[in-house]
């Protein structure tokens, strides 16, 4: 008797387990990979007035690196399941901290870029959206020896903003 009910308990805990189905990403991303297998990254453009010619190919590498590590999709040039375009549209030097004899103490720099997602299976998901980010840095330092640390910072914000905004859900 004690065996019958141990066989039919394990019995449909089984079936239970297999009708419901719980997943976990650890990688933050909640994509059907049974529908969708690619993504496009158009390159983006620095159309902003301050233009520091290699900061748009830093970004476009840095924002398609992200995908290819933290999922399971195949980057291809064109038609992607998902894509992801737009353009850099803000990259601003303005004071940030004045002392008390009014001059700026520290610099903020700036970056804007507008994104264009599509989700081809999802249509209901396509947004257009503008991302700012944004880190400062001592006036006691020139802006030429800080600007690649900056840079890094503020793109991987950025990357991180639209990551979750299209694929993560958050």
């Amino acid at each position: 008797m004690f065996h019958r009910k141990t066989i039919l308990l394990i019995s449909i805990i089984g079936i239970i387990l297999t009708a419901c189905s719980i997943s976990y990403k650890f990688n933050g991303a909640s994509i059907d990979y049974t529908t969708t297998k690619t993504i496009t990254i158009a390159d983006f453009p620095n159309q902003a007035p301050l233009v520091y010619p290699m900061f748009a190919t830093n970004f476009t590498t840095a924002l398609q690196d992200a995908y290819i590590k933290q999922t399971r999709l195949q980057l291809v040039p064109v038609n992607g399941d998902l894509e992801i375009e737009g353009e850099i549209t803000g990259y601003d030097l303005t004071p940030a901290a004045v002392t008390e004899d009014l001059y700026a103490s520290q610099t903020k720099l700036t970056i804007t870029v507008r994104v264009r997602y599509s989700n081809r299976n999802k249509p209901e998901e396509d947004f257009e959206h503008t991302y700012s980010a944004y880190d400062q840095f001592n006036n006691d330092q020139q802006f030429l020896d800080v600007q690649s640390q900056l840079e890094e910072k503020i793109t991987k914000e950025l990357v991180d903003q639209i990551y979750n905004a299209t694929v993560a859900n958050w």
